[in-house]
């Protein structure tokens, strides 16, 4: 996912990644934190801000580092391979949950509002205008 995290391009990918997440998987640190921060050849250096405060977080658990939860892949598929490409969020345009596909409003449904509106007007202009009242 990162690459080599002992070369400079890997620590970047890793600062990257960080900027908008606290930790490598989820919400709380998991094994997968454990694999990368044991991956990494020491502290990142000050110009990787996002992976120096995560690595000086993960540190601050010492020893509890192993007790973190399981991670969902393997550890290896974090520091392994090369830095990894944005993934492609394609998959949302598939179902429109407000039904915007149908911009194009039809006839019947313009006449119907239409008419609500006109109902709606003439009611409102029926209605007698309220006299001021003093107390």
């Amino acid at each position: 996912m990162f690459g080599d995290l002992k070369s400079a391009a890997g620590v970047k990918a890793l600062n990257e990644f960080l900027a908008e997440h606290s930790y490598i998987e989820g919400y709380v640190p998991s094994q997968a934190d454990t694999a990368v921060y044991e991956a990494l050849a020491g502290a990142p250096k000050a110009d990787t801000p996002h992976a120096l405060r995560w690595y000086n977080h993960v540190k601050s658990f010492g020893a509890g580092m192993k007790q973190f939860a399981k991670a969902s892949k393997d550890a290896a598929s974090y520091t392994t391979g090369g830095a990894a490409a944005p993934a492609s969020n394609d998959d949302d345009d598939d179902v429109d949950l407000f039904g915007s596909d149908d911009e194009e409003e039809s006839e019947e449904k313009k006449r119907i509002t239409e008419e609500r509106l006109k109902a709606y007007a003439e009611k409102k202009s029926k209605k007698p205008a309220l006299i001021a009242k003093t107390s």
